[in-house]
């Protein structure tokens, strides 16, 4: 058997050759200067961040023994070497598909084979191809802030690296949703120049036959004296409350004659305002309104209507068309052969006969350490203005700023301003449907208008939004204007 020795030139020249070759490969080898992605698309579903998109592989000029590999990679805005790829799609030329197609049946590595591709086809140079490509990726929180990239590598003969290119197809592939960021109105209350309040309190007591004077051991009264003993040393034992004014007024049942009972309840008022003024050192000029009431017909009616008594609408219409009141007394004992009338006597009118009294008192001013203790044992004694500057000292998420203005809106019920502070912290804390039925009450009220657009945007209607927005505007609201602004990046959003 005999054996050829090359000859070393015939060697150098054939290397060179193939450097040269290659060379002319590295040349040919590119993808065209038209994008040869006709569409894309990439969104997140779930977990999953999908990418598509269309290839026209048309317009790739491929040599016949080369590969070319397009990698989508998702690559971080923010964070350095922070990359993950979609699969690649490889596209041979004809030579390379049949070398790698032996290659794999001989089962042979190559630069592709850990590669995990989506695909591998072949380069058709003489017809149309359009290659629709679809991949997925877990998603991860960087992501968010990610370019998608489109990496082209080129391998020549022999496996050798022919370059790569790269390509940005978005530069944020997930674009941040604009979220507008609404002003609230938050209205400071003016400060009371003097802050008036009263108690309407009321006693049951009992009197003896045609009596009129209050006996301390008589039936329930103890208990009723005590009460007045707690509500009086209350008031005058609070160093930051002064009396103003004591107003007592007598009731009576309607048994009896109209006349007699009024004078009757006139005395037992004027018998209770000695009792104060004796027992509680209460200056009787300070009773500036002691009188009797008479008999109590409105109570009577109230208390019936409450009740399941028999024959309550006819009571009701004695009540209501029987006149003079003494006449009342007659057709009442006609219903159920007098029953009704005894049932009336013994369960309706005693609580009838009734001394009601209204303390009134200013109270001084507090700073707001003072009326921050104040606002948890005894908040009535604040103003909305002192409230509002407790609620200035928490922050505006905060659990003790909603609660100052839930508690303003609790004593103040028909206030304007405590409606519109209490609403706006609604907004604040999410709670949209309950602003709007606040805000409901004063819904005329100009300086309500931009919450009430900022309600109705989070609601998500954004014309009614738009209109109070503009009418707030229309009355010099420089809030609203801005919230003006904000609305339109909600309208972009759409």
């Amino acid at each position: 058997m005999s054996t050829k020795r090359l000859n070393p030139k015939i060697m150098v020249t054939s290397f060179l050759l193939g450097v040269v070759y290659c060379t002319l490969l590295v040349a040919q080898s590119r993808i065209a200067d038209e994008s040869i992605v006709k569409q894309s698309q990439i969104s997140k579903k779930g977990d999953l961040v999908s990418f598509d998109m269309d290839l026209n592989l048309h317009l790739i000029e491929i040599g016949k023994n080369e590969t070319l590999i397009i990698t989508p990679l998702l690559q971080s805005n923010s964070e350095i070497a922070v990359i993950d790829s979609f699969p690649p799609l490889i596209i041979n030329g004809s030579i390379r598909d049949k070398v790698m197609n032996r290659q794999n049946a001989l089962n042979i590595q190559n630069h592709t084979t850990n590669l995990g591709p989506l695909e591998t086809i072949k380069k058709d140079r003489y017809t149309p191809q359009i290659y629709s490509y679809h991949a997925t990726l877990p998603f991860k929180q960087w992501m968010q802030d990610a370019s998608l990239v489109l990496v082209n590598e080129t391998r020549g003969c022999a496996d050798c690296d022919m370059g790569s290119e790269s390509k940005v197809l978005f530069t944020r592939v997930f674009h941040e949703k604009k979220i507008p960021q609404f002003q609230l109105t938050y209205i400071e209350p003016e400060p009371e120049p003097v802050k008036a309040r009263s108690e309407r309190h009321s006693a049951s007591f009992n009197y003896q036959f045609d009596r009129y004077n209050l006996v301390r051991e008589y039936k329930n009264n103890a208990a009723e004296l005590d009460k007045v003993a707690r509500v009086v040393s209350e008031v005058q034992g609070n160093k930051d409350l002064t009396i103003t004014e004591l107003i007592i007024e007598g009731f009576a049942s309607p048994e009896g004659g109209f006349e007699y009972n009024h004078n009757l309840s006139d005395k037992r008022a004027n018998s209770f305002a000695d009792y104060l003024a004796a027992k509680h050192r209460v200056d009787r000029r300070q009773m500036k309104h002691i009188s009797g009431v008479g008999e109590d017909w409105i109570g009577l009616r109230k208390a019936v209507e409450n009740s399941q008594i028999t024959h309550k609408q006819k009571i009701i219409q004695i009540i209501d068309s029987v006149f003079p009141p003494d006449a009342r007394d007659a057709e009442l004992m006609k219903l159920s052969g007098g029953e009704t009338y005894q049932q009336l006597l013994t369960r309706f009118y005693p609580p009838l006969r009734r001394t009601d009294y209204i303390i009134a008192y200013s109270v001084r001013a507090f700073s707001v350490e003072e009326a921050k203790a104040i606002l948890k044992s005894n908040p009535r004694l604040l103003s909305l203005n002192e409230m509002y500057l407790v609620a200035e000292t928490y922050p505006k998420e905060s659990k003790e700023f909603k609660e100052v203005f839930d508690i303003a809106a609790r004593l103040y019920p028909d206030d304007p301003i405590a409606i519109i502070n209490s609403a706006a912290t609604k907004l604040e804390t999410g709670n949209f449907s309950e602003a709007l039925k606040q805000l409901e009450k004063v819904k005329e009220d100009p300086r309500a208008w931009n919450n009430m657009g900022v309600a109705h945007a989070k609601e998500g209607d954004l014309r009614k939004a738009t209109e109070f927005f503009k009418k707030a505007v229309d009355k010099g609201d420089l809030t609203a204007a801005a919230n003006i602004d904000e609305l339109k990046k909600a309208t972009t959003n759409q």
